[in-house]
């Protein structure tokens, strides 16, 4: 029988079998023995052990498209990045270093602005200008108010889509309202696992449909992107690419270099500042991380 992995804690992972509902399992001996730990994402082949208590194992491991390390999680194919318009603002430097971990990963990103409906249309504008330049998609919503909903679920249709975004910014809302039945098919696990939900946040995937997977992933109210070389970091700022080549000195890192195209296009209105401060000072902490 074959699922996904949709909650895993304490050792026990919840795997979602279509038609079926969900089995409690615990993953065989040879898993740790090969040291592969299973992931939320993952697609499974269970043995069931107990049909009426919903219980098995996990034999078998499908391989995987992707994998984050923080949070660990697989075959994601495609984020949805959720900030708020206003209440709170959007902190630009942790969506940019959210963007720039997904372009290394390979992994698409819907940009998604909650709280459309006590937004200014000179906000809706400000952040248009800014991100509409990289190529992103981007919608506004309201969770509250149900606007663009329908819109987001065509977006998620038939795909594992990882929502990402800090707090307060209506994640829990719009989770809700995409995944009404979400309640039902995991609240067996809920009980099960009551000793843990309200001590540790942990990945958890909500079945939207047979074939579509929203997946809640908390751990990325702080994102450090320092573990590749400095001199990557422009090609995951995918308004730059147009430049690349462009510039009077090959290899130019678009910093302090003279004769620098993105420089330039920054001055000139065709990159946002705002999105170059953030690759700055990436860029920096890239530079000035200590070597171990």
């Amino acid at each position: 029988m074959q699922g996904k992995i949709v909650k895993g804690i304490a050792g026990f992972y919840y795997v979602h079998v279509v038609e079926s509902g969900v089995y409690e399992c615990k993953a065989k001996g040879i898993f740790r023995k090969e040291k592969v730990k299973p992931l939320v994402g993952d697609n499974v082949e269970i043995e069931v052990l107990k049909e009426a208590e919903k219980q098995g194992n996990i034999i078998h491991i499908f391989p995987r498209e992707n994998e984050l390390v923080r949070p660990a999680v697989a075959n994601i194919d495609q984020a949805l990045v959720l900030f708020a318009v206003l209440r709170p603002t959007p902190h630009y430097n942790l969506l940019d270093r959210f963007l720039v971990m997904m372009e290394r990963k390979g992994i698409p990103v819907v940009l998604c602005f909650n709280k459309a409906d006590i937004a200014k249309e000179e906000q809706i504008k400000e952040l248009q200008a800014i991100y509409e330049k990289c190529g992103y998609p981007l919608v506004f919503t309201s969770a509250l108010e149900g606007k663009n909903i329908d819109y987001v679920r065509t977006i998620l249709e038939g795909k594992t889509t990882a929502i990402a975004g800090p707090s307060g910014v209506g994640k829990s809302s719009l989770i809700n309202v995409l995944t009404p039945t979400a309640n039902m098919e995991t609240g067996s696990i809920s009980r099960k696992i009551e000793r843990g939900k309200h001590t540790t946040r942990h990945s958890e995937l909500f079945p939207i449909d047979k074939a579509s997977y929203i997946m809640d992933t908390p751990g990325f109210s702080s994102l450090y992107v320092n573990d590749f070389e400095k001199e990557e970091l422009k090609k995951y700022f995918p308004e730059f690419i147009e430049y690349e080549g462009t510039c009077r000195f090959q290899g130019c890192d678009h910093v302090h270099e003279p004769g620098c195209m993105v420089k330039e296009a920054v001055e000139d209105g065709r990159i946002h500042s705002i999105r170059y401060r953030s690759y700055i000072e990436m860029y920096k902490e890239l530079k000035n991380r200590r070597r171990y």
